[in-house]
């Protein structure tokens, strides 16, 4: 599958290939471009030359294009999921959701697109001043591989409708779907070079995304490290960046929660995407009172989940994104064991056997008596693996909470809106949720803060940081 420059489909100056792996089976599904600076320079022309016709319609006139994308999208959203199921390997179920959830974000920025408003500001006798908002221009985009549709959404919508132009580089691993998302956009009558999509390596086409003198705002998606290299390399330019980084997010069960209802959100909190989500639950407090049987409960469903083939019936979690993730999991497991900084309730081992040997599959895990200096609460781990710790008040559940570098969500699961009230004023997390985690409707603004990102993805305020102010000053 080719990028997509221009409207049109592109090999890459050197025709050099990267392959596309189902993380299921290790089978090569596909190959995309490993592009240059080149295929970037060129992208930036197109995205230039677009901006300004672009930029002058309407702002309604936008909206209805992405309304027309979306519907596009919902009418293939099989054929789109099943492909995302086979490069990214989250269960076909998970994947139609995902695939929908991108429609639902191009038509929540597109209803807004009417919205776009300026402000007048009458001075008196000293005259008036017009506050405009116009877009910045060609935008860049870098995404990574656990969320893949999804987040181009988050990205793409709320910049077209502002009247930006895009760059857009997805994963190397999980570039299929969105190279096909945006051939639909175009087909839906986006003109060419509105959206443009280059595959590569982060070293060569992030990097000269992110320095590209043509290239006016950067938001990114992924780890702490590199998201800081690029707040870095763009601020030589001075350009505006959105960071959405790592999360250790906590889960606090307070004394009062409904058991069921709260080891069902532990459940999806940390398994869905077989963990590998931003926000995903990745520390489990809960109050020593009940501490036994959520436990017991907790464990009795982990072990009830369907583990395989995402394109499989009834398969609750598929495998992680390739080797060297499932490599990652299981060298902190085998030092927390080697160390013993934890006990293993059921998992802690790659799954082996028909059906898992030719993929990168891990067993569901929970581990309690977790050492304080074990990398299961000190860093981000992506994999699905749940630390499970018994708090005896709220202020060492909070404590625990906030020591971590990031910031990025934390629920709590009680009835007792005092402690509700409590964990959302002295958590430091951008989204606090009260008994649920993981939802993300594109009304509510995303964001982090500490090392969990700055800016908002989503809302209004995702579309308004795609727009600078300018101030107009009338003397009579």
């Amino acid at each position: 599958m080719k990028m997509r420059i221009g409207g049109v489909e592109v090999a890459g100056a050197d025709e050099r290939w990267m392959p596309v792996v189902n993380p299921a089976t290790g089978e090569e599904i596909d190959r995309v471009p490993e592009g240059t600076l080149y295929e970037v320079d060129d992208a930036v022309k197109a995205a230039g030359d677009a901006f300004s016709s672009w930029a002058g319609r309407a702002p309604r006139e936008r909206g209805l294009l992405l309304f027309r994308g979306a519907a596009l999208v919902r009418e293939r959203h099989e054929n789109l999921a099943r492909l995302l199921t086979m490069e990214q390997g989250k269960p076909l179920k998970d994947a139609v959701d995902e695939v929908r959830g991108f429609a639902n974000v191009l038509e929540y920025y597109a209803a807004l697109s009417g919205s776009l408003a300026g402000e007048y500001i009458h001075l008196g006798k000293a005259g008036d001043a017009v506050v405009a908002r116009e877009p910045f221009g060609v935008c860049g985009a870098i995404v990574p591989w656990n969320m893949p549709a999804l987040l181009m959404a988050w990205k793409v919508a709320p910049a077209l409708v502002a009247g930006n132009t895009m760059v857009f580089k997805p994963a190397s691993t999980t570039p299929l779907t969105s190279i096909r998302l945006a051939h639909i956009l175009d087909e839906a009558g986006l003109p060419p070079g509105v959206l443009n999509v280059v595959t590569g390596r982060g070293e060569v086409v992030g990097e000269a995304l992110v320095r590209h003198p043509g290239v006016q705002k950067i938001s990114f998606t992924g780890d702490a490290e590199t998201g800081l290299q690029i707040q870095e390399l763009a601020s030589g330019s001075l350009k505006p960046v959105t960071l959405e980084l790592g999360g250790s997010d906590p889960m606090i069960v307070w004394k009062d929660a409904d058991i069921e209802k709260a080891v069902a959100g532990a459940v999806r909190g940390r398994f869905y995407n077989a963990g590998q989500t931003c926000t995903a639950v990745k520390r489990l407090f809960v109050h020593q009172s009940i501490g036994e049987e959520f436990v017991r409960r907790l464990m009795e469903a982990v072990r009830t989940l369907k583990v395989g083939n995402g394109l499989s019936p009834g398969v609750d979690m598929g495998p992680l994104s390739g080797a060297p993730q499932r490599e990652r999991i299981g060298t902190l497991m085998e030092t927390l064991k080697n160390r013993g900084q934890g006990k293993v309730l059921t998992g802690g081992m790659p799954l082996k056997g028909p059906g898992y040997d030719a993929g990168y599959f891990y067993a569901p895990t929970l581990v309690t008596d977790v050492h304080p200096e074990s990398a299961l609460l000190t860093k981000e781990v992506f994999g699905p693996v749940l630390p499970v710790i018994c708090i005896p008040d709220l202020d060492t559940a909070i404590m625990h909470a906030n020591n971590t570098r990031f910031g990025l969500g934390a629920s709590v699961w009680t009835h007792d809106l005092s402690v509700a009230r409590e964990v959302f004023s002295r958590v430091r997390a951008g989204v606090v949720w009260v008994n649920r985690h993981l939802t993300l409707p594109p009304d509510i603004p995303f964001g982090g803060v500490k090392t969990s990102g700055i800016g908002s993805e989503n809302g209004t305020q995702a579309l308004s940081s795609y727009t600078r102010l300018r101030s107009l000053y009338i003397g009579w």
